[in-house]
This record gives C-alpha cells, structure tokens and sequence, in this order.
C-alpha cells in the first residue's frame, strides 16, 4: 500500500521454536498491523552468517519506518550476535544522511522473576538508538520470560494478562507516533505471580531436569567454589 509505514521485528533470541522473544514481538507486530502498518520479521542469528544475508538485515533495519528489537537478556546484557548486529548497523548508518524519525523501540525478557535485571540491557538499546540516528521511542522489560516459554501471548492465558495490556497499550502510542507510555512500561515488569511462587515452581523445574539428566545427586555441587 502506498505510503503505508512499515516495522521491522529483529528477533534475537538463538531459538528456533519456543521463543518467549519472538513470541513478544509477534503480538506487537500483530497489533500494529492492524492499525495500517506494513510488517516483516527477521531472525538476528540467520541472517548474520553470510555477508549477503548481512546486507539484507541492514537494508531491512535501514528501510523501516520503525525497528522493534526482541531478546532475551543473557547475564544482564544482549546476546551477542545482537551486539554484533548493533556494531555493525551502527558501523554502517555513520556518517550517512540518515531519515528522521526513524523510530527504535526494544523488548526484553528475562527468567528472572523481577523485570528490572532488564535495565542495563534497555539501557545499552537506548544508547545505540542514539549513536545510530534513531529516535528512541522506549523500552519494555519483562520478568519471569520462561513462564511464558514461547507460547503465543494470546493463547498463554493469565500467564501473559500484563504482557498483552502492555503491549496494546503500546501499540496504540506507537500508532499514534507518541513514545511507549509509563504505564505499559509498569504492566509489563509487573510479575503475574509473586516471586516466592515463581522461584518454587523454577526449583521444581531445576529438579525434575537434574533427575531426567541423572544429576540430582550432584545438584548442589560447587565444584568451582574454591
């Protein structure tokens, strides 16, 4: 359609299938797309393995309206083939004349059940939006990802019910070309189970893995405690 904006969805999440990142970015887009806007998805760690592929996620990033980074956070920062990804489009945009209001906007989640072990990693998104020449339009931060464990939000029942107002609120800002509002940004750090619960049920989970692998002898082992 002529003139439709479009949005881009990068996904950095190293799963294929199961992806809580994806799965986040996939409601977002579902949104925005049926508000008018022109959509497309592409997985960070597929197309950085060949330099044509490279080119082509550049090209994507560079001819959006807007980019919607999804990812899970790896010890309090990106994984790093999104790094990766942000040097080399940050590397690419430098010294060109580069559109405004190209707009940035990240989701990120993490297993822990408190959202704010997000920050530093939306914080290193806000400053590549910066150097890069995108207008930064805010950043979501989910705790307790695994819980969600990539279902689709609609379908993940009270498990995603602050996601999804998150997101629709969201939405509705971005569609309306305003900056991710205080309060989605509230819904979605807002733990759907008390923390206590969710780390008793991921205890559970850690057990019933070690007993599947034949480890639950060893699991409080600390081999590197010394």
């Amino acid at each position: 359609m002529k003139g439709e904006k479009t949005v881009l969805l990068l996904v950095g999440s190293q799963k294929i299938k199961q992806s809580t990142s994806a799965s986040l970015g996939a409601y977002l887009l579902k949104l925005l797309e049926a508000k008018g806007f022109g959509t497309n998805t592409m997985i960070v760690h597929q197309w950085l393995r060949s330099g044509e592929g490279l080119e082509k996620l550049i090209a994507g990033v560079n001819g959006a309206d807007m980019v919607v980074l999804a990812f899970p956070l790896y010890i309090d920062s990106l994984p790093s083939g999104v790094i990766r990804m942000m040097e080399l489009i940050a590397e690419d945009r430098r010294g060109k004349d580069i559109r405004e209001g190209q707009r940035f906007v990240a989701i990120a989640n993490s297993g822990f059940p408190e959202a704010h072990h997000n920050d530093i990693a939306l914080a290193i998104c806000r400053r590549f939006a910066s150097e890069s020449g995108f207008r930064w339009a805010g950043g979501l931060a989910l705790g307790g990802g695994e819980a969600i464990g990539g279902e689709e939000i609609d379908k993940a029942g009270g498990r995603a019910r602050f996601a999804r107002k998150a997101l629709v609120l969201a939405a509705e800002a971005l569609a309306e070309d305003r900056d991710i509002p205080e309060e989605a940004i509230k819904l979605m750090a807002r733990p759907f189970v008390p923390s206590r619960i969710y780390t008793l049920i991921g205890s559970m989970g850690w057990k019933r893995r070690a007993r599947e692998n034949k480890a639950i002898e060893r699991i409080h082992a600390k081999p590197y405690a010394e």
